[in-house]
C-alpha cells in the first residue's frame, strides 16, 4: 500500500506525459508509490496486457500516409491500422501515423520490424515505435498496427494522400526535372484511379501473363471461334491488356488523346517512371 499522497496535479502530469486515463494514471501512481518512471512503465505493461488481449480482433480500418524526404530521392508509405473508423478518423491517431512516416524517411528501415526498431522522441523521452503502438493500445482500447509498408527511391520521388488517407502512392521519376513535381503527381493520381498492375509490358509477371491468355482463349473458343484462330486473337487481347493495365500505356486520364509515356515525354524528353507502390486501406 502507498504511503505517498497522490495529488491531482500529479495524476494529470502523468496523464500529460502517456495519454492515459485519469483514474488509470492515478492507479499507476498509487501503485508505484509516487515513482513516475515506474508508473509510465506500470501504463505501458496494462497497454501490453491490452494490446495481447485483442490480437484476435480485426484490424481493418486506419489511415495511409505517404512521404517523401526532403531532397526528393526516397519516399515511404504505411499503413496504421486500428478497428474502428471513429478512432481512424481522430486527429491524435492520424499524428501518431504521420510520426512514423516522418521516422520512416528520416532512419529508412527495409520492414516493419525494423520500422518498430526505430526510436522517437515521446514527450522528450525516446521510445521505440514498436512500444509506442502497444502504449497506443492501452490508451486507445483497440488493436493498432503497421500492417503494411512500402518504399521508393529514385532520381525524383512524389508522394500523394488520396481520399481522406484511404489510399497512398509513391511514384519514382527517372529525372528531377522542371516540372517534375506536377508530372509526378499527375501520375500518382493515375495510379491512385486506374490501379495499374505494372510500369510496361516488361514488369507484368509470368504468372498474371499466363492468366489473361487462358481468359481471352476461353472466352474466344465460346465465341466459337476456329481454333486456328485462338493465338491471334488472344494475342491481341493480350496487348489490350496491356493498354488497359500498365501504366505507361495507359491512355491519361486528365488528357485521353496520349497515353502516360507520351505526357512524360511532353514534360521532358526521355522523362519515365522508374518504381512506384500503390497501397490501398484494407486491400
Amino acid at each position: 500500500m502507498s504511503t505517498v499522497t497522490i495529488s491531482a496535479s500529479d495524476v494529470n502530469k502523468l496523464r500529460q506525459q502517456t495519454g492515459a486515463g485519469m483514474m488509470d494514471c492515478k492507479k499507476a501512481l498509487t501503485e508505484t508509490n509516487g515513482d513516475f518512471e515506474a508508473a509510465i512503465d506500470f501504463l505501458r505493461k496494462k497497454g501490453a496486457k491490452v494490446a495481447a488481449s485483442r490480437q484476435d480482433r480485426e484490424s481493418n480500418e486506419g489511415v495511409v500516409i505517404a512521404r517523401a524526404s526532403e531532397d526528393g530521392k526516397f519516399g515511404v508509405i504505411i499503413e496504421l491500422n486500428c478497428e474502428t473508423d471513429f478512432v481512424a478518423k481522430n486527429a491524435e491517431f492520424v499524428a501518431f501515423g504521420n510520426q512514423i512516416a516522418n521516422a520512416a524517411v528520416e532512419h529508412k528501415p527495409t520492414s516493419i520490424e525494423e520500422l518498430y526498431a526505430i526510436s522517437v522522441d515521446n514527450e522528450n523521452t525516446m521510445s521505440k515505435i514498436g512500444d509506442l503502438i502497444i502504449e497506443k493500445t492501452g490508451k486507445i482500447g483497440e488493436k493498432i498496427g503497421v500492417s503494411k509498408y512500402a518504399v521508393v527511391e529514385g532520381e525524383k520521388v512524389i508522394a500523394y494522400i488520396h481520399g481522406n488517407f484511404r489510399l497512398g502512392v509513391l511514384v519514382g521519376l527517372s529525372a528531377n526535372v522542371e516540372g517534375a513535381d506536377e508530372a509526378g503527381k499527375d501520375v500518382a493520381m493515375q495510379i491512385a484511379a486506374m490501379n495499374p498492375v505494372a510500369i510496361d509490358k516488361d514488369g507484368v509477371d509470368a504468372t498474371t501473363i499466363e492468366r489473361e491468355l487462358a481468359i481471352a482463349k476461353d472466352q474466344i473458343r465460346a465465341e466459337g471461334k476456329p481454333e486456328e484462330m485462338v493465338e491471334k486473337i488472344a494475342a491481341g487481347k493480350l496487348n489490350k491488356f496491356y493498354k488497359d493495365s500498365t501504366l505507361l500505356n495507359q491512355e491519361f486520364v486528365k488528357d485521353p488523346s496520349k497515353n502516360i509515356a507520351q505526357y512524360l515525354s511532353g514534360v521532358e524528353k526521355g522523362l519515365t517512371v522508374t518504381a512506384f507502390k500503390r497501397v490501398a486501406l484494407g486491400a
